[in-house]
């Protein structure tokens, strides 16, 4: 009697070698579907995750535009002490004087130690290798751990130092005259520092910018500068090592900026990718399943005609 309640498929299979009845019509079809489900609940998590990363980078990314403006201005002053000193009076053509050129240069590089931003951290990593492409005697200061890691794989034999533990917060004046100490310490002959950082456009763009900071016998010998005659070494000492902060200050403000732009814009794609990937992984799951249901009902209706 219970051989008689067999649909055919299964008496078929019950005279068959065992090698054959090992295996089932219906156990890959059920283990993939518990793959799906798994992978659909991954998904599910990785977007909760990236979705909240975004709302906090939304909530970072007004102070750190407020803190933006404000340190842009250090920069602007040093641009506009710079360019006027090395400027001469006669010159109408507002080119740099000869005597002013420097012939050693310390590019320092300003970034992050956090990933999940896009490609922030490869701009100004690009934009050295660029540099000292032109210049492959230079030296290089590298802020961040993430621009180090890219750099030193590219040329380790150009970097002096690294500085870790920047981007956990929005970076104070008193961070930069830290790290203008550290940088002073190995800067040594250098005629000049350019400061290579992510300039803020938008919170969708960015890009590569430098400024310059001139050492102080670089200042002395400029024609605009020599109309102020100074004679105290140390105030044009301390000019030069206030201006280096000022750089490093703006450079690593504007740059945590643009970090915190470019993290709340990979987190809204990271977010939209996993809900399209989510919806076609639930399509798939929803069309197998079916199929399977079908399969179940197919079997129950042989077994019920051959009864």
């Amino acid at each position: 009697m219970a051989t008689l309640l067999r649909s055919p498929a299964a008496r078929a299979l019950a005279g068959a070698p065992a090698s054959t009845r090992a295996f089932s019509a219906t156990a890959a079809p059920q283990a993939t579907l518990r793959e799906l489900e798994s992978r659909i609940k991954s998904v599910k998590n990785i977007g909760k995750i990236t979705k909240s990363m975004k709302m906090i980078a939304t909530s970072r990314l007004t102070k750190s535009q407020q803190a933006m403006e404000r340190a842009k201005a250090y920069g602007a002053a040093n641009g506009q002490v710079f360019t006027e000193a090395l400027e001469s009076k006669d010159d109408k053509s507002g080119e740099k004087a000869a005597a002013a050129d420097p012939k050693k240069t310390l590019w320092v590089v300003v970034s992050g130690d956090r990933g999940m931003c896009g490609g922030i951290h490869s701009s100004v990593s690009k934009r050295a290798r660029r540099e000292l492409a032109e210049h492959p005697e230079g030296k290089l200061i590298v802020l961040g751990d993430k621009p180090k890691a890219q750099i030193s794989r590219a040329m380790p034999e150009n970097v002096l130092l690294s500085v870790n533990q920047i981007g956990k917060g929005v970076p104070t004046f008193a961070e930069a005259l830290a790290i203008t100490e550290k940088i002073e310490e190995v800067a040594g002959d250098f005629d000049k520092i350019n400061v290579i950082y992510n300039k803020y456009i938008s919170v969708i763009a960015y890009e590569s910018a430098i400024l310059e900071v001139y050492n102080s016998e670089t200042l002395k010998a400029a024609p605009g500068f020599q109309a102020y005659e100074l004679e105290d070494e140390a105030l044009i000492s301390d000019l030069t090592a206030f201006s280096t902060a000022n750089a490093v200050y703006s450079a690593l403000v504007e740059g945590f900026a643009a970090e915190i732009a470019a993290r709340r814009q990979a987190m809204d794609n990271a977010s939209k990718n996993s809900d399209e990937m989510g919806g076609k992984l639930q399509m798939t799951f929803n069309r197998m399943r079916q199929a399977q249901i079908t399969n179940d009902l197919v079997d129950i209706i042989t077994g019920a005609n051959a009864i």
